[in-house]
């Protein structure tokens, strides 16, 4: 390893004006999210990320031969977890697959042992929730606020005026791909590509505790069916389903890996923790693969796996050791809003989150 990881010092963690403000109204914002989609449906959805493409069961095998600052936490010595990963959706509404938006990957590994995060006590999991998109969507926790308001007042609005937007918004940004640049807040308002989740590289975005060091995560495809989705159009004219139904094709007949992979911050200057827009420079800290994810032929979305893990399982970065906390004040903030989505499930379905131990505790 040819550069040096700095190590975590808690001043590099700093609470902005108001964050206490900012995480209550957070909170408030997701839950008006979640009863106008409960009323709209007579269920409850989630209130960001509502709508899954895919539900699979895999298993990550932790490798070695890595540098051993990246052996830590779940990733400090080999072994083999069961997994269960949701292929998402951002808004928090159900939308027809013309709105073109940006895409997440959820992650749950069972069976971890260790010092557990605050909230987790008892638990057994890790979770990763990732975005395609090494980078977030906002500096700030406060911004981050802002545009989960603006998510909100978007939540009633008819499909039909969506999708008439969505397709205005992905020519803009074709001609702005052409040019040789891209808008993140076009894609996040529904201009991102019709393109095949399957071929998404996925980011934390946000930094965490990795043992003594901080580190974003990465998951990549890199089975060569996988790979051969990058960038692949999909037709999704009378298809409000097109990209769940793409999924369910592949699993269908194929299995696929992913690979897990760690970038050590090493510059706290260029690797900010408090601002999760700047992407971090990898020609200074290159993403190093640390486990594989593999994922054999099933039926990847129906009734039963929804009802299994959509209603009955909650993903969260506060699911997890101590080793891998959250960092940054966007990470803090997200912490009781996500805890009211997954208890505002709970107790208007009437069925508690389901948090598996051991793979025969997962129901999919």
């Amino acid at each position: 390893m040819s550069f040096r990881p700095i190590r975590y010092e808690p001043d590099m963690e700093h609470a902005e004006p108001g964050e206490g403000e900012t995480a209550r109204e957070l909170t408030e914002t997701m839950r008006s999210i979640a009863e106008t989609t409960y009323r709209d449906y007579g269920y409850p959805v989630r209130s960001v990320h509502a709508k899954s493409h895919g539900l699979l069961r895999g298993e990550l095998r932790v490798t070695d031969g890595f540098a051993p600052a990246y052996a830590q936490g779940l990733f400090a010595r080999p072994g083999t977890y069961p997994v269960v990963m949701r292929f998402s959706t951002n808004p928090g509404d159900l939308l027809d697959d013309s709105i073109s938006v940006p895409r997440g990957l959820a992650i749950k590994v069972v069976g971890v042992e260790g010092e557990r995060l605050p909230g987790s006590e008892g638990q057994a999991t890790q979770d990763f929730v990732m975005v395609n998109s090494p980078a977030f969507g906002t500096p700030t926790a406060k911004a981050f606020l802002g545009a989960a308001k603006l998510l909100a007042k978007t939540t009633d609005i008819p499909q039909g005026y969506k999708k008439a937007v969505s397709a205005v918004l992905r020519g803009a940004e074709t001609v702005l791909e052409v040019l040789g640049g891209e808008s993140p807040a076009l894609k996040s308002i529904g201009g991102h590509p019709n393109t095949h989740i399957l071929g998404e590289t996925f980011y934390s975005a946000t930094p965490f505790l990795y043992g003594p060091y901080m580190a974003k995560y990465s998951v990549a495809p890199v089975t060569p069916m996988l790979r051969a989705l990058k960038g692949r159009r999909i037709d999704v004219a009378g298809r409000p389903d097109a990209l769940r139904e793409e999924v369910m094709a592949f699993f269908a007949s194929q299995e696929g890996e992913w690979e897990m992979r760690v970038q050590l911050c090493t510059d706290p200057e260029r690797m900010p923790i408090e601002d999760s827009s700047v992407e971090w420079p990898e020609e200074i800290s290159p993403y190093v693969t640390v486990g594989r994810i593999r994922v054999s032929a099933q039926p990847s979305w129906n009734e039963a796996r929804s009802k299994a893990v959509d209603l009955g399982m909650s993903f969260s970065p506060w699911h997890g050791l101590a080793a891998h906390r959250p960092l940054g004040s966007i990470n803090r903030v997200r912490k009781p809003a996500y805890e009211m989505s997954s208890g505002f499930r709970a107790t208007h379905s009437g069925c508690p989150m389901h948090e598996p131990r051991i793979a025969d505790e997962i129901q999919i």
